[in-house]
């Protein structure tokens, strides 16, 4: 530990800076307690993607790490009419759901942005004297002393004494902490592209909205990120090659425009105004029993939860595990006790909800099952429709992270300070 003043700082390390990592250093930051390290091996800070969800839990988020205000509502969109998603027959285009959101705060509305955008606005607030780019973690040890030796492909070496696990759906902390934990290709794969707004709103009837266009196996994703820009991803099952561990690789149109020859002609007309874009394989992992391990590292993001996007808020539950563990580390701080007892109470938050998270995956998954013996397009539609994109798990992006917080530190104070009481009751009747 490095001294300053009389006692010595907690050496905090951050490993990955999308937005579980800058987010985490944004709180950390916070507490004058901690030093602070934030390691990237990308030798400049960029987004690769297209767009990202800001959710009604990731504006609170965002309210609560005081950077609400760095995002320009000019960057983000959000339907005219107040709706979160559409969901539509990819064959007719007939509008099967319209997701309202008459009980969420204006300022907490769904919208949809570049992923650069919430990038920058966590960023602004990252003191950057403490991040270092170009820092692939290459190994990590346990010292005698239970702080950990950190070592980089550049040579470059640290210790810490807690570990942030920052570094997404391929973790290298995951894999040193769990090391019998794999992810695998999902079978799925996700093309995305930019394209000309004016290209994609100058086909006829075609709406303006967060629009999915299902078919039985596959859809296409349609959304304005405003200031003249489109996303269109084209999500369809695919074998698996040599280049599916690739993310972001460089594609061509041809490779699946020709999978979506069965969907209405308006979507034929939107792929066709597609030029560049990228291929994304979507890898995914089992539960983790645990988001901590060895008493001082802590996963949060993607690398506590390998889902691959399955809800469309990576991005808020990011958040959310930073503000518990950063409330967690202070928590902790404030009464002399150890980092391990912080994790501890940040594991015993988190975990259930991810497992929560994964239940409703083995219904998505039954469903399937359920839906085998349907053959037409429009019935299979139906189902998918019905059976997963209901309103029964948006309790996800009403989830009061804060509030859960709160009556978990509460709860945990109350334990101890009867644990306490029981002890001295014990002392005192093994002296009468």
């Amino acid at each position: 530990m490095s001294n300053a003043g009389s006692k010595p700082k907690l050496r905090v390390a951050i490993v990955g800076a999308g937005p579980a990592g800058l987010g985490a250093a944004i709180e950390f930051q916070k507490l004058p307690f901690v030093e602070l390290r934030i390691y990237e091996q990308a030798r400049e800070l960029r987004e690769i993607g297209a767009g990202i969800s800001i959710q009604r839990n990731t504006w609170r988020m965002l309210d609560a790490l005081g950077v609400y205000d760095n995002i320009d509502p000019s960057t983000v969109f959000s339907a005219a009419d107040g709706h979160s998603v559409q969901h539509r027959n990819g064959r007719t285009g007939e509008l099967l759901q319209s997701s309202g959101q008459h009980d969420t705060p204006p300022r907490h509305k769904h919208a949809r942005a570049l992923r650069s955008v919430l990038q920058q606005a966590l960023l602004k607030a990252v003191d950057k004297e403490k991040l270092r780019l170009s820092s692939r973690l290459v190994e990590i040890h346990e010292l005698p002393n239970k702080a950990l030796s950190l070592q980089f492909q550049d040579g470059h070496a640290d210790e810490a004494d807690l570990l942030i696990g920052a570094d997404g759906v391929r973790s290298v902390v995951r894999q040193f902490s769990f090391p019998d934990h794999r992810i695998s290709y999902t079978g799925t794969t996700a093309f995305r592209a930019l394209v000309n707004a004016d290209d994609i709103l100058s086909i006829p009837n075609f709406p303006d909205a967060v629009t999915f266009w299902h078919g039985p196996t596959r859809w296409v994703y349609t959304c304005n990120l405003n200031r003249g820009i489109y996303e269109v991803t084209a999500r369809t099952d695919l074998p698996e090659t040599s280049e599916t561990v690739s993310w972001g690789q460089d594609a061509s149109p041809d490779e699946f425009i020709g999978l979506y020859e069965d969907f209405a002609p308006i979507i034929q007309d939107v792929l066709s105004k597609v030029g560049e874009v990228k291929k994304f394989p979507l890898f995914a992992g089992p539960r983790l029993s645990k988001v901590i391990s060895h008493g001082s590292i802590a996963l949060i993001g993607d690398a506590s939860h390998p889902l691959s996007g399955a809800f469309g808020a990576g991005a808020g539950f990011a958040l959310e595990d930073v503000y518990v563990l950063t409330q967690a580390v202070k928590w902790a701080h404030e009464r002399h006790l150890p980092v391990i007892d912080a994790l501890t109470l940040y594991d015993r938050v988190r975990s259930p909800h991810y497992k929560d998270m994964y239940d409703i995956l083995d219904g998505f998954r039954a469903s399937d099952t359920s839906i085998k013996g349907l053959t037409s397009f429009n019935d299979i539609v139906v189902a998918n429709i019905q059976n997963k994109w209901t309103d029964d798990h948006h309790w996800l992006y009403h989830y009061d992270v804060q509030e859960v917080w709160r009556k978990a530190y509460e709860e945990e104070d109350g334990r101890r300070v009867r644990k306490v009481h029981d002890t001295k009751d014990i002392n005192v009747h093994s002296h009468l």
